[in-house]
Formats: structure tokens, C-alpha cells, sequence
């Protein structure tokens, strides 16, 4: 009897991957090695591909690359097996790349770690961004699990972008008026305004393993889906607006940022609102009008709509909802700031975050 395409023999290949798209499908592969490169490659999953024909042609243009083969011409190669009608639904030969890695152990996924958990603790926000710096470089050397740690502080502060200008951002009466502290983070992105109690913010710390083969643009919500699963808890429907704004169909909530570093560390972290002073906001933010160009809406304020008001919930509970979600999600032991990550961190502070050398690198 002839075997069909889709028949294999009946037993385990030496490597096998799975990954799950967010808000897609499983997909799954299955494979050997000979002298280096992938044999009697099968992918699976339950998403959907038309036609049928492509399955076995994806295996084909997979099978015969080298194990050391990147995710971008992994994804490349699948790309090119498809048929100019192909549809795919459900998952991308992105997903396709991004499994085949992960079954060579060179992408990794949330369960391949032991994860911490670091409850809020009361710091200055200077030391609160180098902290991200530092706990960043930490995860990358393999010296600290990959965690993930809530912030909380007491001075009003704006934290700005890594490649924002003070002179743009900010309104200096407004600044002084209130008393703000500024601060320059690492990451890229916007400016964050920052009273105590305020906000909802959090950093993850993570190997670049977990992200590997997931595009920049798809690594935010690949990254914050147990966040968006607490708030759905809280009965918040809550998702992305690309590049990396959370909203709800009340509002933006939140936006997130992110630093990849040479040693392989990765910084995400992502502010939230919880009970904004919208008027003091605007009277420190310089919020142009080019901003908001493409948000549908004329005001600032009217963009941001609190936690406080969509939850009635008080802010420790929507943070101790979070914090039990990741545990359960990935198995996460509490953890706390050593002695020398805390020492490093005001090291880091005197050298560089309060320096007006680092707030104003860019004019």
C-alpha cells in the first residue's frame, strides 16, 4: 500500500518542539538530526492550512537545513515552500521557525525556566529604573532566575524614554510646580507619569531565548498574555493597540517597553494606570497634538482610563490578582532584592541615572 503524504512512521522523532501562537493555534514539530541537519521533519498543530498540499511541502524546504539555521531563514524557507494560494490561519511560518528553535533548545519557553516573583517594595524611582538595568544584566549572565518584579515608589516622578528629549517631553513650570522627580530609563518608548499609588508597573527580566524567532511587534503581547488573563480575571477585557499600548473599549490602560542586551538579558516592563491625575498629568507631559494624530481622539486625558474606575478595585488587589495568575501560570517562587543587587542598583544610580549627563543625552 502506498503511504499517503501525511503518513510517518509510527515512532518518536529525537527532537520535538511545540509553541503556542497567542490568540492562534498549536503548533507542533517533530524531527531528527543527521550530521547536522533536520530529517523526517513533520509539523503538526490544529491550525488550519489550505491546500493540503502545503503541509508536506512545508516538511520538505525544513527537511535538509542545517540545525544552526536561523529563525528568520527558517521562516524564510517556509515562506517559500507555500503555494502562491496558501492560507494560513491560526499560525505563521514565524510560529513554524519559532518551534523548530525551541525543539533544537535554542529558543526556549515559559516552562523551560524557574521564575521569581518580587512583590512590590517602596525605593526611589532612580533606583527603581536601575534596578531594571541591573536585575536585566543579572537574568542575562544566569546569575538571577528570570523574574518578574512589581515597582512601587512615593515621589511624583515622570520616568522618560531611553531616546526621548527633557525639553519635548516636559513642561518645566509644571515639573517644578509639582515637585517631580525625572528620570531617564533604558528602554525606549514614552514618557510614564508616576504618583504613589497611581500606577500599576512591573518588569520582566527574562532570557532573549524565550523571544527567539518572535517578531519585535509580537513579542509585547507574546509577553504580557498571563497580564492580560489577570485582568480578564478582574472582568477587564483588556488587548494590544500596536506597537505596545494596552487598552480597553473604555481607553488606553497602559503601554509597555523594552531593552535587549548584549549579554542576552531582555527588559519588559509595562505601566498601567490606576487612578491618574489626568489635569496634573497634562500640566507636567508636553502631549502635542502629532501624538495623538493617530489615536482617534483630541485630548490626552480622554485617553487614559484608570484601572480604579473600570475595577472599583483597590490597587493591591488588582496587583496580588496579577501576581497569582503568573504564579499559577508558571510555576513562580516569591523572591526578594539581594543585598548586592540592591548595592549595585545605588552604585548604578551615582554613576548614571541621577548623572544630568544620562538625563540629558538627548538635547
Amino acid at each position: 500500500m502506498t503511504a499517503t503524504p501525511f503518513a510517518a512512521e509510527d515512532r518518536p522523532r529525537s527532537h520535538h518542539g511545540e509553541y503556542k501562537v497567542p490568540g492562534g493555534k498549536l503548533v507542533v514539530v517533530d524531527f531528527d538530526l543527521a550530521d547536522g541537519h533536520l530529517a523526517d521533519v513533520s509539523l503538526s498543530g490544529d491550525f488550519f492550512l489550505e491546500p493540503d498540499e502545503a503541509l508536506p511541502g512545508i516538511n520538505r524546504a525544513l527537511t535538509g537545513l542545517r540545525e544552526s539555521t536561523t529563525a528568520e531563514d527558517l521562516s524564510a524557507a517556509v515562506s517559500a515552500s507555500l503555494p502562491p494560494d496558501a492560507v494560513l490561519f491560526g499560525f505563521t511560518a514565524d510560529a513554524v521557525a519559532v518551534t523548530v528553535r525551541r525543539a533544537l533548545a535554542r529558543a526556549t519557553s515559559w516552562s523551560d525556566h524557574h521564575w521569581n516573583v518580587i512583590a512590590p517594595t517602596v525605593l526611589p524611582t532612580h533606583v527603581n529604573v536601575a534596578l531594571d538595568e541591573v536585575l536585566t544584566e543579572e537574568v542575562g549572565a544566569g546569575r538571577r532566575n528570570p523574574t518578574l518584579r512589581f515597582w512601587d515608589w512615593e515621589e511624583p516622578s515622570v520616568v522618560i524614554g531611553s531616546f526621548q528629549s527633557v525639553r519635548n517631553e516636559l513642561h518645566p513650570d509644571g515639573v517644578a510646580r509639582h515637585g517631580i522627580t525625572v528620570v531617564r530609563r533604558i528602554s525606549g518608548g514614552g514618557a510614564m507619569f508616576m504618583e504613589a499609588g497611581n500606577c500599576i508597573t512591573y518588569s520582566l527580566y527574562l532570557p532573549q531565548t524565550l523571544v527567539d524567532g518572535i517578531s519585535f511587534a509580537d513579542s509585547y503581547a507574546f509577553l504580557d498574555a498571563w497580564v492580560m488573563a489577570a485582568l480578564e480575571k478582574l472582568g477587564i477585557s483588556a488587548f494590544y493597540v500596536p506597537l505596545n499600548d494596552i487598552a480597553t473599549h473604555q481607553g488606553k490602560i497602559g503601554g509597555a517597553a523594552q531593552k535587549r542586551l548584549a549579554n542576552g538579558g531582555m527588559l519588559h516592563h509595562v505601566t498601567m494606570s490606576y487612578d491618574i491625575d489626568a489635569d496634573k498629568m497634562v500640566d507636567v507631559l508636553r502631549i502635542g497634538k502629532e501624538k495623538l494624530s493617530d489615536k482617534g481622539t483630541r485630548s490626552a486625558k480622554k485617553r487614559v482610563d484608570p484601572l480604579r474606575r473600570q475595577t472599583g478595585l483597590a490597587r493591591t488587589e488588582i496587583i496580588a490578582a496579577m501576581m497569582e495568575v503568573f504564579t499559577e501560570r508558571y510555576s513562580a517562587t516569591p523572591s526578594e532584592l539581594s543585598d548586592a543587587e540592591l548595592a549595585a542598583a545605588h552604585d548604578r544610580v551615582a554613576a548614571k541615572f541621577s548623572t544630568e549627563e544620562w538625563l540629558h543625552r538627548v538635547p
